[in-house]
């Protein structure tokens, strides 16, 4: 007897449907089912409603809702009935609800899959994208409860509810009955309804943090009665960064009728400012957050940078009290930079904002930089503002709490005042999204990270966000693999940016180094050498060399089509009387600039040796617009621009596309410059290499069609279902060697057979029924894959050499049931390799690529991508290790056939992007013949498939 919606398990109050979602405009709401006790909040909702909007949802005038209809709209069963009500500050703004139905459409219960959906959304709040929010939810609650369509009934008159349906990017029909506008939506994701989703969320996202750094007028709630502290600090650099906005001082313990603080007006609270406050930095004693938050939420603030301490970074208490910091501000509609902040800034003339403890602001300039550390923030703006650096924005996120690095991402993905982004992180709360998101910036801007706590194997304090389990080298391969940028440290954060910002992104690894000092220009040759460049024989240009001099031999290389990048070594003139003379620097600067205006657009990098004034003669520009001639970062949206002109000084600044290939610059002329070569070829070499990336990725790989032919997904679906069982262990479990075989010859992934040998007899049956020559080998967990120890016996060619090598094993290692031999026909010789994929949770599914035995697990020669992977992505996994040259024909053996490996790679790769369910496949060893391959061995483990932070309805993590 089936359950009936009351006794059914889904009955129960589904709070994973409770998330917080980012609207259109940048401001958060919280969706949630709707339950009984939200009856007076659905009347005081519908009484804010229109007649019009009443009239669309109900198609008849309907001025207020009955007991009767409230009852019906605040009882559900979560199954059949579902309703869910978008909230801010704990008050419905919107309402959605379905009814499942059958085909003649009256109420039904499982297995009818169409549900009939309205919605309905206070008119305050249209156009801010909260319906379109609410059909992805309601669409994903619907798929959980086996719902496949929705049936609505929409007005003509109503285009707003239409448009969103139509935008929705779902596969739909429509079609006109008895007046009204009949729409069936068929709810399986489509790559449209994904794309659009994402699109959303991108725009949402970036708006939220523009909200934050561009506000209107801003508050700093905690601003002492006497110089000094935190509060006053802040707003003293507020002052001073010349803001363009309203700022206010806020205290409750300002006596009453105080007038000004630093000539600003005083408050004791923000409802007694009487005027809009877009944003509240926050430097209040722990304790007192929520009563500050709540003002503000009342008042109508848009942000929060949150500057006070005491929050997860001190252990569990502090870590529910930022869980709670969070809820409390979401409710309001309202974001938070923090807790634990540095603070933020904005150096764009039309706002000019420091609302950070920084004493003064970085110039203006094209640089965006996000750390979650204070300490690391002042350090890189230090660095930056000694070499002459500017930035767009600073954000220092501390905990990070809620605005991530992943939302500046989104932000400057399509910001035209920024051209390199720059990130120190210690944490990833979403790395799938992260990857992303870098992946798709990357595509236009450069993007730079610096990742710390990278050996702890925990997470810095505060920042209570899921820890991967793979190694950092893999993290950094699957960053790569996105088109980030990844450095060891600070400094070299730096040295990429500036290059990056100043000059544009090399054609290719070709470098001519040219200076006044022969042994400078050697060590930079060793340099590019070292990092896989490919330099010329240094130019020297000897120690008497003048300024004038090093123009000519800049332009003389720059104009060379064979060079694709330069670097200048300099060192101090020596006079006559023996002493150095460094006061020239400013000179040679004017020089060199000179010559990289004039000459083609090439990068171009300086290496000095106390050189007084010249670091910062190169640094000076007399604007922050992008370098003329240079091919700057694109915007998404921008217009293609025209060809490259054939020198700077012809060119005016091209409109950014997404297909250029040059980084953009902070200012007119900046060439950067470096105290040490191996600095400056580093930085040299990692825009060599994103360059190459960003070529690569305008044509992006794909998944071969001769994949879908051979492949039986619904198949193995089932096969999977049925070797889960009805109540699988979370825990999941391991297949059999026959149920691997079976499972992956689905995806066309033949896996050689191991006949079971416990005795001397059986092994010989085996060989028979295989046939000579054979191998005998252990399978024991200790033994496997350990031909070193004496645990594989290879070319077998008879009953006699085969009794012969079983007694061999079992003397020598152990019994029979110990050692578990099995009985496998020879494979052709060839080069062993292992092949795995895993599911990290963290992460998500990860494509690994090795040779077998000791350069993979004792070197750690080993290559990874991201699920799915596409051709491309097979063939450099095949030749990003660096024992590839032994696939390749190395010392003159035959070359391996690496089509059939990538072939196997992309096999293995849709295994576990189509099934979740398997978490993790080893092929090992995997024998790549000069024709074909043989899979030796597998191993597979299935489990229920975990969750899937990146997918579904757009939310914001709760950690």
């Amino acid at each position: 007897m089936e359950p009936t919606p009351e006794q059914s398990p889904h009955h129960a109050y589904p709070d994973h449907w409770e998330a917080d979602v980012v609207l259109r405009d940048g401001g958060t709401a919280r969706i949630r089912p709707i339950t009984t006790d939200d009856a007076e909040r659905l009347v005081s909702f519908y009484e804010q409603v229109s007649d019009e909007s009443k009239y669309y949802r109900f198609f008849a005038p309907y001025p207020r809702l009955s007991a009767r209809d409230v009852h019906r709209f605040t009882h559900h069963d979560y199954v059949d009935r579902v309703g869910l009500a978008v909230t801010i500050g704990g008050e419905f703004i919107a309402t959605v609800r379905f009814d499942r139905i059958n085909e003649q459409g009256r109420p039904a219960s499982a297995p009818a899959d169409e549900a009939e959906v309205a919605f309905l959304v206070q008119d305050a709040h249209q156009g801010r994208g909260v319906a379109s929010a609410l059909l992805e939810h309601i669409a994903a609650v619907a798929r959980e409860r086996g719902i496949r369509r929705f049936a609505a009934e929409v007005l003509p008159a109503n285009n707003k509810m239409i448009k969103v349906f139509r935008d929705a990017g779902f596969t739909q029909q429509r079609s006109f009955e008895d007046g009204s506008v009949h729409l069936t939506l068929d709810l399986e994701p489509t790559a449209e309804s994904l794309a659009v989703q994402r699109a959303r969320e991108q725009r949402a996202e970036a708006r939220s943090v523009q909200r934050l750094l561009a506000p209107g007028s801003v508050a700093v709630i905690g601003v002492g009665r006497a110089p000094g502290g935190v509060g006053r600090t802040v707003l003293r650099n507020l002052l001073g960064s010349g803001f363009t906005g309203r700022t206010y001082a806020v205290n409750t313990s300002f006596a009453a009728g105080t007038g000004t603080v630093d000539g600003v007006p005083a408050h004791r609270s923000v409802g007694e400012i009487g005027e809009r406050v877009d944003l509240a930095v926050v430097a209040v004693p722990a304790d007192r957050v929520p009563e500050v938050v709540a003002d503000c939420g009342e008042n109508g603030v848009q942000g929060l940078v949150v500057l006070s301490a005491g929050y997860a970074e001190r252990g569990t208490e502090g870590r529910e009290r930022q869980r709670e910091l969070v809820r409390q501000a979401r409710s309001y509609g309202m974001r938070i930079i923090g807790p634990n902040a540095f603070g933020i800034i904005n150096t764009s003339g039309t706002v000019r904002l420091n609302a950070s403890l920084a004493p003064e602001s970085p110039k203006a300039g094209r640089i965006g930089l996000f750390t979650q550390s204070g300490a690391i923030g002042i350090a890189v703006l230090s660095g930056l503002h000694r070499r002459g650096a500017g930035l767009s924005a600073f954000i220092s996120a501390g905990n990070r709490a809620d605005v991530s690095g992943n939302d500046f991402l989104q932000y400057w993905y399509e910001d035209q005042d920024t051209d390199v982004a720059l990130l120190y992180l210690e944490s990833l709360g979403n790395p799938r999204k992260f990857t992303r998101l870098a992946r798709r910036t990357a595509a236009v801007k450069p993007v730079v990270v610096v990742k710390g706590a990278r050996h702890s194997g925990s997470n810095p304090p505060g920042h209570a966000v899921p820890v991967s389990r793979i190694p950092d080298a893999t993290v950094s391969a699957l960053m790569r693999q996105a088109g980030v940028i990844r450095v060891d440290t600070v400094t070299e954060m730096v040295d990429v940016g500036l290059l990056l910002a100043g000059q544009p992104l090399p054609d290719g690894p070709r470098v001519a180094i040219l200076g006044n000092s022969e042994s400078l220009g050697l060590l930079t040759y060793d340099a590019c050498m070292a990092e896989g460049l490919r330099p010329r024989p240094p130019r020297d240009l000897t120690t008497v060399a003048s300024p004038q001099d090093f123009r000519d031999a800049l332009a003389e290389a720059l104009a060379d089509r064979t060079c694709d990048a330069v670097i200048v070594t300099a060192i101090p003139w020596v006079g006559e009387n023996g002493e150095a003379e460094t006061g020239d620097g400013e000179v040679l600067a004017a020089a060199l600039r000179e010559a990289a205006a004039d000459g083609p657009a090439k990068p171009v990098a300086v290496v000095h040796v106390e050189m007084g004034g010249l670091a910062q003669a190169l640094a000076a520009a007399a604007s922050t617009a992008a370098p003329r001639g240079t091919r700057r970062p694109a915007g998404p949206a921008a217009a293609p621009s025209p060809p490259a002109p054939a020198s700077r000084a012809e060119a005016g600044a091209p409109a950014p596309t997404a297909t250029d290939t040059r980084a953009g610059g902070s200012s007119a002329g900046r060439i950067p410059a470096y105290p040490a070569a191996e600095r400056a070829v580093r930085a040299l070499a990692e825009a060599v290499r994103y360059a190459q990336w960003r070529r690569q990725a305008a044509a992006p790989g794909r998944v071969p069609e001769f994949l879908d032919d051979t492949i039986d997904e619904h198949g193995t679906a089932a096969l999977i279902e049925t070797l889960l069982g009805p109540s699988p262990d979370p825990r999941g479990r391991p297949l059999t060697h026959d149920e691997a075989r079976e499972l992956l010859a689905r995806y066309g992934v033949t896996v050689r057979p191991a006949l079971p040998a416990p005795d001397r007899e059986a092994a010989v049956a085996a060989a028979e029924k295989i046939g000579y020559p054979v191998a005998l080998k252990t399978t024991a967990p200790h033994l496997r894959h350990r031909a070193d120890l004496g645990g594989v016996r290879l070319d077998l060619a008879g009953e006699d050499a085969l009794r012969r090598a079983y007694d061999e094993l079992t003397d020598l290692l152990g019994t029979p049931a110990e050692l578990r031999p099995v009985v496998q026909a020879m494979a052709p010789r060839g080069v062993d390799t292992v092949v795995r994929a895993s599911i990290d949770a963290a992460a998500g599914a990860v494509l690994s690529f090795g040779l077998a035995g000791a350069p993979s697990e004792l070197l750690g020669d080993t290559a990874h991508r991201l699920v799915p992977a596409t051709d491309r992505d097979a063939a450099e996994l095949i030749r990003s290790i660096k024992a590839a040259p032994v696939l390749f024909g190395w010392r003159g053996a035959a070359p391996a056939d690496t089509a059939a490996l990538e072939e196997l790679l992309l096999r293995v790769s849709r295994l576990v992007d189509d099934h979740p369910e398997v978490v993790s496949v080893a092929l090992e060893p995997v024998v790549v013949a000069t024709h074909g391959l043989t899979v030796l061995g597998a191993s597979v483990r299935l489990a229920p498939p975990p969750a899937r932070s990146d997918l579904g309805p757009r939310r914001l993590p709760s950690y």
